[in-house]
């Protein structure tokens, strides 16, 4: 016992010290194994984000491209058909034409200047309708499909509350005229007349704007055309201007960006003064927002550079359709008449063989548009 008194009287000191050495040697330990687990789980927690975030955006994108492959099978080549018919009905240069074979040294010389007039106007607005119409609706209606489905993809996501449910496309065997497949996950978020009545607003340029268009579109053609007489000569270059000149003219005239009015209903001015205590119908706010996008400055970069595209490749075409030299040396513009004549089938062809319509949606700048159109939020 006098022993233990003394060795602990002797060593009371280095005890305690080695003793609160382990203590704290134990708590460090402690301490740093559960920073490792925490750490460890952390890793495993962003490497999950990780995979989560690759999963959404590999759905996105599959959505994206299921998207872009309906407008060219379904819808575009479905509303392509009605404009071709209306343009055809609307704008008859057969009539004009027949008169001026059958008049054949019966009209007077004043009669055939006018007639001729009246065919170069005819000629060159239904031209350069055609080219308009179809670059713009070929824009709206991947504008429209783009922000719907967008619209389906998030309300779907939202409402599965999950990242594990994968959202597939549901093509049917027969696709109705104006209609998108979606899955039915989709389609019950979204009510069904809103969807259809948001589609088939693409038709307002074929049954209730054509009229309008054709007026203002001719106004411009008879304002650049002023002076023009049947035996100058055109050439490539001249053509080129001569059109550009023409949509120029028509964009430009009226209100800013009134040719939106020729693409959709125009807004009920009730929608933009709604408060946030108002309830707005899915239709309404798809409808807005693409007014929205249609105005943007964005949009607008993309219809210049889409319309001067279309021009410029129609010009290519035509200079290699026509005959023994024919633009590239220059020709009159009375020989030139019949063969504009011979481009409107090109112009309005199906997408599937339209060579425009596919290089408009094979241009970069088009394709980034519709790429943010489609992965931003909607409000």
């Amino acid at each position: 016992m006098d022993f233990v008194r003394g060795f602990w009287s002797k060593h009371r000191r280095k005890v305690f010290v080695t003793a609160g050495c382990l203590g704290s040697g134990y708590f460090l330990y402690k301490l740093y194994n559960s920073h490792t687990r925490r750490l460890a789980d952390l890793q495993r927690q962003l490497a999950n984000d990780r995979e989560h975030d690759e999963n959404i955006k590999a759905q996105m994108k599959a959505h994206f491209e299921n998207i872009q492959m309906i407008v060219d099978s379904t819808t575009l080549p479905h509303a392509m058909r009605c404009l071709s018919i209306s343009i055809r009905e609307e704008i008859d240069v057969s009539s004009v034409m027949e008169r001026l074979n059958r008049g054949k040294g019966v009209l007077s010389q004043s009669e055939k200047l006018h007639l001729w007039d009246q065919l170069k106007i005819l000629s060159f607005t239904r031209m350069v309708l055609s080219l308009w119409s179809v670059t713009m609706l070929s824009l709206y209606i991947r504008v429209q499909v783009n922000i719907l489905g967008r619209h389906l993809y998030v309300d779907t996501a939202r409402a599965l509350d999950t990242s594990s449910h994968l959202l597939f496309w549901l093509p049917s065997k027969a696709a109705a005229p104006c209609t998108v497949m979606f899955s039915q996950e989709e389609l019950d978020l979204i009510d069904r007349d809103d969807e259809q009545k948001f589609l088939s607003s693409a038709d307002f340029l074929v049954t209730n704007a054509m009229p309008g268009l054709i007026l203002n579109m001719q106004t411009a053609v008879s304002e650049v055309l002023k002076g023009m007489q049947l035996k100058d000569v055109i050439t490539t270059r001249v053509l080129q201007e001569t059109l550009l000149r023409i949509v120029d003219v028509f964009m430009s005239s009226g209100s800013p960006h009134h040719w939106v009015d020729y693409l959709m209903m125009p807004q009920d001015t009730k929608l933009s003064r709604t408060t946030s205590g108002e309830t707005v119908s899915k239709f309404n706010q798809l409808m807005v927002e693409t007014r929205q996008v249609l105005i943007s400055t964005e949009f607008t970069d993309i219809v210049e550079i889409s319309l001067k595209c279309f021009t410029d490749a129609l010009v290519e075409e035509m200079e290699t359709q026509s005959v023994a030299g024919g633009l590239a040396t220059g020709m009159p513009l009375a020989k030139m008449l019949p063969q504009i004549e011979k481009t409107i089938p090109v112009i309005i062809a199906e997408p599937g063989k339209n060579q425009f319509l596919q290089l408009i949606s094979d241009m970069s700048e088009v394709q980034v548009f519709f790429t943010l159109l489609y992965a931003s939020m909607p409000q």
